[in-house]
């Protein structure tokens, strides 16, 4: 055994003193193998000709590293993996009903309607009631819906607290449970944790059936941490839905409120966009499949309606083509409430053409944001547009998270999604788009009372800012592809 060892330590030995002496080749060989494998994939792969070159420059600039950071969060296995689970099923469900709706007012909005019906591949519904609520509002309506609940409860949400706005709303769930009601919830694998202990022990200890979206204690099983699920919808009976930008929170109901946010009651059968996606979630992470045939009533309201789902698989850039096509559209007004606005150069050109084509556009954001860099960012991004003409207001706190949409007094936009790259590249977001003058003169006096309590941020106070603060702000929009 002895003689073995050493017959076999002297082979190793002369590697190892070849290694010692050639590393460095062998590493710049492997290091430039890898860096050309990843910089062809990214040519092949990557459409965002910003992102690639980012890419592209991390993996030569940083050997090794960067090809690691690319595997990890940079490939999208996404589609492939949901096709394998759901067996085609979603595919097809999505192909079904394509066929428009009832023809709109004006020339430019029948043309929207059909891009988006082409990008979603789901029918413009008529017959909806959309009612708006303020955060406080929405959080009791939902948990008095699902107490009222008697068939299933199915809620997907990024962050869902246990805390005193989401213990409630838990302990509405397990009691839906126990009279029988199949109730599931779905919650975004990084946003759970935003609450510890998670929500998750005390849905689970109540029998609730709940689950994570892309989630592994494991690191080295978890290479999706950037692909998050930003949607926030609930279906109750397969009849009713909310949906809009509220996540669960005790910030919405503290007194005072330390957060505002937009959340939206929806009857009518856009409620089988909301029910649809959902089953496609939960198909995806846990295999089982749902009903999801909708159970409402088919005439319920004015409203026109279609869910957008948005994510970077086979939804990959529909958002962002959604919101370019309502820019186009708009022929008097567009107003924008968005906690977090980093747009990307063709939004913000697609924007500053409305303005030169006559179009008033008021942008509503946060004074103070919650996240300091997309803050700063977004001031450097608003600066042009203040230049160009656009009214841009800053809304005092409480924070306000509210994701709102207007066009013309007659279309609307409302969801989980933000103008910022996480929501227009990586996120798996949901929003609803919406044709009717009443909903958009309750959304657009919704939007009128909150630039009543704002702050106006002309050119003039862009220009008055301190040398400093432009030169951060500007180099923090740089970072614009990955915030």
């Amino acid at each position: 055994m002895q003689d073995l060892i050493i017959r076999l330590a002297a082979p190793l030995e002369h590697a190892l003193a070849w290694l010692y002496s050639f590393w460095p080749a062998v590493a710049g060989v492997v290091g430039i193998t890898l860096a050309v494998m990843v910089t062809l994939h990214v040519a092949q792969h990557k459409r965002d000709a910003r992102a690639a070159a980012a890419w592209t420059g991390l993996v030569w600039l940083v050997p090794f590293l960067g090809a690691a950071l690319y595997l990890m969060l940079g490939v999208n296995r996404i589609q492939r993996r949901a096709r394998q689970l759901t067996g085609g099923g979603i595919d097809a469900a999505l192909r079904a009903g394509q066929e428009q709706g009832t023809p709109l007012q004006t020339d430019r909005l029948q043309v929207l309607a059909r891009l988006v019906g082409r990008l979603t591949r789901l029918p413009l519904t008529g017959g909806n009631r959309v009612t708006l609520m303020e955060a406080p509002e929405a959080l009791d309506a939902m948990v008095r819906a699902v107490d009222n609940a008697t068939e299933s409860v199915y809620l997907a949400t990024y962050i869902f607290g246990n805390d005193a706005a989401g213990r409630p709303l838990a302990d509405a769930l397990a009691r839906a449970h126990r009279r029988g009601v199949r109730v599931r919830v779905l919650l975004d694998g990084v946003g759970a944790l935003y609450s510890l202990p998670p929500i998750t022990f005390r849905l689970r200890r109540q029998g609730v059936s709940v689950q994570r979206f892309l989630y592994s204690i494991a690191p080295w099983r978890m290479p999706y941490m950037n692909l998050r699920n930003h949607r926030k919808l609930m279906v109750v009976d397969r009849a009713l839905g909310f949906t809009g930008g509220m996540n669960v929170r005790a910030g919405y109901v503290a007194e005072p409120a330390t957060i505002q946010d937009l959340h939206a009651r929806v009857e009518g059968p856009a409620v089988a966009h909301l029910l649809l996606s959902f089953a496609a979630d939960w198909a995806f992470t846990c295999r089982e499949e749902l009903n999801d045939n909708f159970a409402g009533d088919m005439d319920l309201g004015t409203v026109q309606a279609r869910g957008v789902n948005t994510g970077p698989d086979a939804d990959f850039d529909k958002r962002r083509l959604t919101i370019q096509a309502a820019i186009g559209a708009a022929e008097r007004e567009i107003r924008l409430v968005t906690p977090y606005f980093v747009p990307g150069q063709t939004l913000l050109a697609s924007l500053q053409l409305a303005i030169l084509r006559g179009v008033r556009v008021v942008i509503l954001v946060p004074e103070k944001n919650n996240l300091r860099l997309v803050q700063w960012a977004s001031l450097h991004a608003l600066k042009w547009l203040a230049k160009e003409g656009a009214e841009i207001h800053a809304s005092a706190p409480p924070f306000d998270h509210t994701k709102l949409f207007t066009v013309d007094g007659h279309w609307v936009q409302l969801g989980s999604g933000n103008w910022d790259a996480r929501s227009l590249r990586l996120n798996f977001e949901f929003d609803l788009e919406c044709y009717d003058d009443p909903l958009a003169a309750d959304a657009n006096a919704l939007i009128d009372r909150k630039l009543a309590r704002a702050r106006p941020l002309a050119d003039a106070d862009f220009r008055a800012m301190a040398r400093w603060r432009h030169v951060r702000n500007a180099l923090a929009h740089m970072l614009e592809p990955y915030l």
